[in-house]
């Protein structure tokens, strides 16, 4: 069972990241980058605005939007890393090889944990305003009738 998942985690991973099994092989990686990253900021905005109301939605809409761009590179990385981990065998604690990128990486994964945990203050808050709010005085069907007998 854990083997399967673990396969099918691989293979799902390699549709979007691997050069060769790509449906998207044929074009540039900075593309395929772009091209995550508009759909994450699409599925981002369509869950913003099913999940939060209106005046909570642009912190929400953020977090959320960052956990994506951020869930994607972190993949990205870690699948690269790993398949480099593979061909080399060394440890980079024997190379001595603390380039900026894996500096970057560390400071990122800091800075995404920073946001998912607003992105979930922002869900778990609940409305502070101390004027009470009844609705509107007149029904909808009245203020057209109002607007369309002028």
């Amino acid at each position: 069972m854990i083997h399967k998942l673990k396969n099918w985690m691989i293979d799902s991973a390699n549709i979007m990241f691997d050069d060769s099994k790509s449906d998207l092989r044929s074009l540039p990686k900075t593309v395929r980058l772009q091209i995550l990253i508009v759909l994450s900021f699409i599925w981002s905005t369509v869950f913003s605005l099913y999940v939060f109301s209106l005046t909570t939605f642009i912190w929400g809409w953020a977090g959320v939007v960052m956990a994506h761009i951020g869930l994607i590179i972190a993949i990205y990385i870690t699948f690269k890393f790993f398949h480099k981990a593979q061909k080399e065998r060394r440890s980079v604690f024997e190379t001595g090889n603390y380039n900026p990128a894996k500096i970057f990486v560390v400071f990122f994964l800091v800075f995404f944990i920073f946001i998912f945990t607003k992105g979930v203050e922002v869900l778990t808050k609940t409305n502070s305003y101390s004027i009470k709010y009844d609705g509107p005085k007149k029904t909808t069907l009245e203020r057209i009738k109002e607007f369309v007998d002028k």
